[in-house]
C-alpha cells in the first residue's frame, strides 16, 4: 500500500531489493569536496562544529587521532522489532524483519554504493536490547525506557506509548567533516553547507571554557538493590544456568542544573584513555562517551577484529599503588578466568562469520588503562568468510560479551531478571561504516545518557562464581570515576 501526500510519500513493502533501490536513490550524493589547512585545536572544532547549528542530527567519533563530525541526514535507517524504516527527501519506505535481522541493512548499503559516485559513510548507534532481535533472548519483544532511578523500574519513554523503541538507527550525513593533524576534509550534498563547515572551521575559535565541574558520588543509587542483585546472580551461576553475567546499575544526573554534553564531553576526554569517544544526538538519544573497547572493527577486504577488556583494578595517581594492582589483577584467578570466558567466546563468534582457520588471538591480557581503571585486554581477528559481510560480524559480536556474559543468551536472560530496567544505549555501540565494507562500533561504557528529561550514568561489573557483591559494587565506582567527576553543568537561563 502506498499513502501520498503533498510532503512526502510512505510505502509499506515486502519486497526489501525493490524497496531499497527507491530509497538509495532518493539519498543524495555528497560531490561538493574540499581540503583546509587546520593548524588549530581540532577537538574545539569538532565540538564547536556540531553546537554551531551545522545540523541535525549529529556524531561525533573519535578514533586512531581521527575526528569524524556528520551532521544532518541525507538519509535515515531505523529498526524495531518488527520494521526497517528508511527515509530519505520526504520518501518513507517500512519493510518487515524477516529472517536475519541485519540483513536489510547488508541491503542497504549494497544499494548505496550501487548509485553513490564513491565510496558514503553512515553513522549512529544500536541499542542493547537489539540483542534480543539477534539471539532471540527474553522470548519478548525488546522494549526502551528511561531509568526512573537507582532500581525499581523504568519509566517508558515519552513519545513511544506502545513502549518500544528503536533499536538500531543510522544515518547517512549531509555534511561530513574528518579532522586529522594539519587538515580537515569536508564533503557535503550541497556548496551551501560545504561553505558553512568551511567558514566555520577556518573562523577563529577558543576551545570552550568547560565551567566548574559538579561530581557526582560514584556510590549514588540503590548500592543495596545492586548487591542484592549480585547475589542472585552469584546464585544463578552456582546452579549451572550461566558461567558470567555483566550486571550494571544506573546512577541519576538530575538537578537544579542540566548537564552540559559538550563540556562533559571535552572535560572527561582530557581525563581519560579511550579507544573511542563519542558527543552525539541521533534518535531521541543524547550522550557523551569514553569507550574503552571495540564491539568490532572490520575494513574492506575482509579482516575483522574484536577487542575483549574484561578483568578490573582501579588507577590512581600513584605509580607504585598502580603497579601493585596491576599486578594483583593479573594474578587474581576470578579476573583471569573472567578475562579467558571472554576471550573464548569472542573466538566463538567470529568463528561462525569468518573462514576456517582464520580466527586467532592476536593479543592476549595485555593491561590497558582506562582513566581511572586498568582492564586486561586482548585482540581476536579473522578474516570473513567470502558469503559474509561487516554486518555479519557485528551481529554475531554483538552485544559485546565484556558488557552481557556467557552464554550469551543465558546472560541476557538474567540481566533481564535482575536489571532496573531495559538498557538503551548502555552497552550498545555507536557505529560508523561505510559502502566500502568498512565499520567501526565503539562499546558504549562509560558515557553520561540523556533521553527526554532524564540524564544519567550508568556502569556494570562482570559477575561470576567466585564475585562478591561489595567487591562487584566497588568496581562500578571505579568504572563510574571515569566520568563521574567531570560533569559540567549548564547554568539554568
Amino acid at each position: 500500500m502506498t499513502t501520498s501526500t503533498s510532503t512526502s510519500t510512505t510505502h509499506t513493502t515486502g519486497s526489501h531489493s525493490a524497496a531499497l533501490a527507491a530509497w538509495a536513490a532518493r539519498v543524495p550524493d555528497a560531490p561538493h569536496t574540499t581540503s583546509l589547512t587546520f593548524r588549530g585545536d581540532a577537538l574545539a572544532a569538532a565540538v564547536g562544529l556540531v553546537t554551531s547549528g551545522l545540523g541535525s542530527p549529529y556524531v561525533l567519533y573519535e578514533r586512531d587521532s581521527l575526528l569524524h563530525v556528520a551532521a544532518g541526514a541525507a538519509g535515515l535507517l531505523r529498526m524495531t522489532a518488527r520494521h526497517l524504516t528508511a527515509e530519505a527527501q520526504g520518501g518513507s519506505w517500512t519493510l518487515p524483519v524477516t529472517g536475519p535481522a541485519l540483513a536489510p541493512v547488508t541491503e542497504a548499503f549494497e544499494a548505496l554504493s550501487t548509485v553513490q559516485a564513491g565510496v558514503r559513510g553512515a553513522y549512529g548507534w544500536a541499542a542493547f536490547e537489539l540483542a534480543h532481535l539477534l539471539h532471540g533472548a527474553g522470548g519478548s519483544e525488546p522494549s526502551l525506557s528511561v531509568p526512573a532511578g537507582g532500581s525499581g523500574g523504568a519509566t517508558p519513554l515519552a513519545g513511544d506509548p506502545s513502549g518500544l523503541g528503536d533499536l538500531l538507527c543510522l544515518f547517512i550525513p549531509a555534511v561530513e567533516v574528518v579532522l586529522s593533524p594539519g587538515e580537515a576534509t569536508v564533503s557535503a550534498v550541497s556548496p551551501h553547507l560545504l561553505d558553512t563547515a568551511a567558514r566555520l572551521l577556518t573562523a577563529p575559535s577558543a576551545r570552550r571554557a568547560p565551567g566548574p565541574a559538579t561530581p557526582v558520588e560514584a556510590g549514588d543509587g540503590d548500592p543495596e538493590a545492586y548487591r542484592t542483585a549480585v547475589a542472585k546472580v552469584i546464585g544463578d551461576i552456582r546452579a549451572g544456568r550461566l558461567d558470567k553475567a555483566v550486571l550494571s546499575r544506573t546512577v541519576p544526573l538530575d538537578g537544579a542544573a542540566p548537564v552540559d554534553l559538550p563540556a562533559t564531553y571535552l572535560a572527561g576526554l582530557a581525563a581519560n584513555t579511550p579507544a573511542r569517544s563519542f558527543l552525539l544526538d541521533l534518535g531521541g538519544w543524547q550522550a557523551a562517551g569514553f569507550s574503552p573497547e571495540t564491539v568490532v572493527e572490520a575494513v574492506p577486504g575482509g579482516r575483522v577484529t574484536t577487542q575483549p577488556l574484561a578483568g578490573t583494578r582501579a588507577l590512581s595517581q600513584d605509580p607504585a599503588e598502580n603497579h601493585r594492582l596491576r599486578a594483583e589483577l593479573l594474578a587474581d584467578p576470578k579476573e583471569v578466568h573472567e578475562h579467558a570466558v571472554s576471550v573464548r567466546l569472542a573466538c566463538q563468534e567470529l568463528g561462525g562469520v569468518c573462514a576456517t582457520g582464520s580466527v586467532l588471538v592476536e593479543e592476549f591480557m595485555a593491561v590497558r588503562e582506562r582513566g581511572s581503571v586498568q582492564h586486561l585486554a586482548s585482540r581476536v581477528a579473522g578474516r570473513l568468510r567470502e558469503d559474509r559481510g561487516p554486518w555479519d560480524a557485528f551481529a554475531a559480536l554483538f552485544p559485546a560479551v565484556t558488557a552481557t556474559g556467557a552464554p550469551k543468551t543465558e546472560a541476557l536472560a538474567a540481566l533481564q531478571r535482575y536489571e532496573d530496567g531495559p538498557r538503551g544505549l548502555y552497552g550498545g555501540a555507536v557505529i560508523t561504516a561505510d559502502t566500502a565494507g568498512a565499520l567501526d562500533a565503539a562499546l558504549v561504557l562509560r558515557t553520561v545518557f540523556r533521553r527526554g528529561e532524564r540524564t544519567w550514568l550508568r556502569a556494570g561489573a562482570g559477575i561470576m562464581r567466585d564475585s562478591t557483591p561489595d567487591r562487584e559494587f566497588e568496581e562500578t565506582c571505579e568504572k563510574l570515576r571515569s566520568v563521574a567527576p567531570h560533569i559540567r553543568r549548564r547554568p539554568r537561563s
